[in-house]
Formats: C-alpha cells, structure tokens, sequence
C-alpha cells in the first residue's frame, strides 16, 4: 500500500508571513503538531512542530511583562521558527518505507510532495492506524493465536491450510522477525481468525501438532467463559 492511501490530503498549511500567534492558534483549534509552511505555488518551504512554537512562547518566568512579551511574539513569523531541511515522501511512496524514514530522522510527520508541490501529509497517527489495521487487532469477534513453529519452507502455508480446514477464517497473520529462537529455527506466529466456536479450531491445531502459546478469546466469548 502506498502513502496516498493513509495520508491526510486537507492539509492545514500556512505562508512564511504567518504570524506564530495565528499559528498557535490553528494548531490548538485543529488539535494538530505540525503544519507544512508553502509559497504561493503551494511548494513546500518549511515546517514547523507544535515544540517550535512553544520554544518560541514567552517563558512563564520571563522578566518580560505581558505587553512587551505579546509585542514580541506579534513580529514572529512562520519563517523565523520554521525548520527549512525538510525530509519528504511522494505519494507512491510505500507506507512500509514512509515509516522507516520517520523512525531514521526520529520525525513525527512526513510531507508528501509530487511535482514539487505539497499533495498530503502523514503522521505517528496515521502510522499507527495502518499497523494497527494490517495486524487486525481491531477486528470484532476475532481470536488471537500465537503458536511456535518451525522455520521452514512450507510450515506457514500448511498451518494456514490447517486452521482453514478446521473451521477458522483468517483475519491477519504475522511472523516476527527478531525473534532469541531465530537462531534455534523456531519463529513465533500470530494468527487471528474468526470462527463460530474458536476453541474447537484451536482443540485441531493441537490435534494436528501445533504448539499454542496463548490463546484470545474475542471479548464477547471470554466473558461468557468467565461466566460459565
């Protein structure tokens, strides 16, 4: 998937001339941490984190009184605090590679440009909701399996064989990859399926020789078994 599919296109954008006043201002209405400073042409010229405008705020224990320190913060403008090496992305971008730059450069956001203009913006947040989504831990009714299997070619598609024919619809699968039993040849992997009676798939698995290591109910069946 690529970064067109999860980024935000309304971007909430400002001009070099915008006053840090406003700017604080847009970001606590909008509930936002970053805005992409543009030029007329909408190219990308800077950006600026809700940590440069409060850097830029009169401090609490300023000498300044609230006159002198509000007529100081009126001059600041978006070109004074705004960080001008901007690290970006382009809309085919892949989410996968969007997200090891933003952990490379420890950034929060990341801009998307095409054709030298600003077309989206992506975020921790919408990161977050893509990892989160393609692990389908927010399915309803969906059973988590983590079982131990042996690290070789065929073993993962015969598990999935195994748990279809047992009754159980796959919803996500994933095998970690830094794992202390890599080097024993023993991967861990994280199976959530929906079933109509979740413990008789996991009773087969067993029957068919798979190690389970924990099993999650969906919430509705574990509390019927707290309750039973």
């Amino acid at each position: 998937m690529y970064v067109d599919q999860i980024m935000t296109c309304d971007v909430v954008k400002v001009t070099e001339d915008s006053k840090v006043a406003h700017i604080a201002g847009y970001m606590q209405a909008r509930r936002i941490r970053h805005l992409p400073v543009v030029d007329a042409q909408d190219a990308l010229v800077g950006i600026i984190s809700h940590r440069d405008v409060q850097k830029a705020s009169p401090s609490g224990i300023t000498t300044l009184s609230a006159g002198e320190a509000n007529y100081l913060l009126a001059k600041l403008t978006a070109r004074d605090i705004m960080h001008r090496r901007i690290v970006t992305c382009h809309s085919q971008t892949l989410v996968e590679d969007a997200a090891c730059l933003m952990r490379e450069h420890t950034i929060g956001c990341l801009p998307v440009v095409d054709e030298g203009r600003l077309v989206g913006i992506v975020t921790s947040v919408d990161l977050l909701d893509f990892f989160l989504d393609i692990t389908g831990c927010r399915e309803e009714n969906a059973t988590r399996l983590t079982l131990r299997l042996e690290d070789k070619q065929g073993n993962l598609s015969r598990l999935l064989r195994c748990l279809d024919e047992s009754g159980g619809h796959l919803v996500s699968v994933i095998t970690p990859q830094q794992q202390t039993d890599d080097e024993a040849g023993i991967r861990n992997v994280i199976v959530r399926f929906r079933a109509q009676d979740p413990a008789v798939v996991s009773h087969k698995l067993r029957e068919h020789g798979y190690a389970i290591v924990s099993e999650q109910l969906p919430a509705d069946q574990t509390r019927c078994a707290a309750n039973s």
